[in-house]
């Protein structure tokens, strides 16, 4: 009789044959198993009634007791193939557990969709850089952009997702507008004020909208204060720090940010039936953006907020306390 053994059961079966010559004690084995001696007396007993056999799992060969039933199976795939054909597998059992209460879990689900050709693993890029490390306090950096995207899949004109995210968490502060222009800008920047408090610094790209990208006027240069957009006017006035980022790669942590919005937010929009701006940026208020922090968003590493709160019009951080911190 031929017997198909693991490689531990091989071990164990050495270690047996030995017990059993009275070549090894009972404490001997089981410090080279890393089992107790109550154990391996069961399994000496199972090996001498048994023989070899006997070390042998004794589910080999059984149909596991966590298997999936075939109706659970079907319908899963079923619903995957009817409402998300183009999810990934963890949205897809995410949306599968939320919308049709159907407990799969995301590797259960992913061997399943790629089995029956609904998915394809995707080969995972070597890094081409470290990132950056963290700011360890919530509100000491927080990055903006834009992403232009075809957020509504056709069904009306693409806007632009202006989007805030805080350094040391990860967490987000997304709105749609028309375009990427003054405006739009500080108006984000004001919601996010009114409800966030004030950041330490702003990490943006070289846009137009953030800097004066041209050389100081005579005036200007009399005045012996450097050009500034409007927006940078607002930051100088808050007393926020502007810090350029010259590469897409620099502000890399907003950049990522867009690659999992633009997978997530565009199916999640779908779902919901939404292709204007209004109802979309009042999806991101009333749901996306609350259950997306909860999902991603991380704790900083130092418990102090270096967001200065704010009351009406009045600071309680002031502007040397706010050096400081930097």
């Amino acid at each position: 009789m031929n017997l198909t053994m693991s490689q531990t059961e091989r071990d164990r079966l050495v270690v047996m044959r030995a017990l059993a010559a009275g070549e090894l004690s009972q404490a001997q084995a089981a410090r080279q198993l890393r089992l107790s001696q109550r154990q391996v007396r069961r399994i000496l007993q199972r090996f001498r009634v048994e023989g070899d056999a006997g070390l042998v799992h004794r589910a080999r060969g059984r149909p596991s007791n966590r298997r999936l039933a075939p109706a659970i199976i079907e319908q899963a795939l079923a619903l995957v193939g009817e409402h998300y054909h183009d999810f990934g597998p963890t949205l897809a059992a995410e949306k599968l557990r939320e919308v049709h209460d159907l407990q799969l879990s995301k590797e259960s689900l992913r061997r399943l969709m790629i089995d029956h050709g609904l998915w394809k693993p995707r080969p995972r890029r070597l890094k081409h850089r470290a990132q950056r490390p963290r700011r360890e306090c919530c509100g000491e950096l927080v990055q903006i952009d834009g992403s232009h995207h075809d957020w509504f899949e056709g069904r009306a004109t693409a806007p632009v997702l202006l989007n805030i995210i805080d350094d040391a968490t990860g967490r987000i502060f997304p709105r749609f507008a028309p375009a990427e222009t003054t405006a739009a800008v500080m108006a984000l920047l004001h919601e996010y004020l009114r409800a966030h408090g004030r950041p330490i610094a702003l990490y943006a790209d070289l846009h137009s909208i953030y800097r004066v990208n041209r050389p100081a006027t005579v005036e200007e240069q009399l005045q012996g204060e450097p050009a500034r957009t409007q927006v940078g006017r607002a930051l100088h006035e808050l007393d926020i720090e502007y810090i350029p980022a010259h590469s897409p790669q620099a502000k890399g942590r907003v950049e990522r940010g867009f690659a999992t919005l633009q997978d997530r937010l565009v199916k999640e929009l779908r779902l919901a039936g939404i292709s204007d701006i209004d109802s979309a940026n009042r999806f991101l208020r009333e749901r996306f953006v609350a259950d997306y922090n909860r999902r991603f968003a991380r704790l900083p590493a130092c418990a102090h907020d270096a967001i200065g709160r704010s009351t009406g019009s009045t600071w309680t951080r002031s502007s040397a306390a706010n050096r400081r911190a930097r």
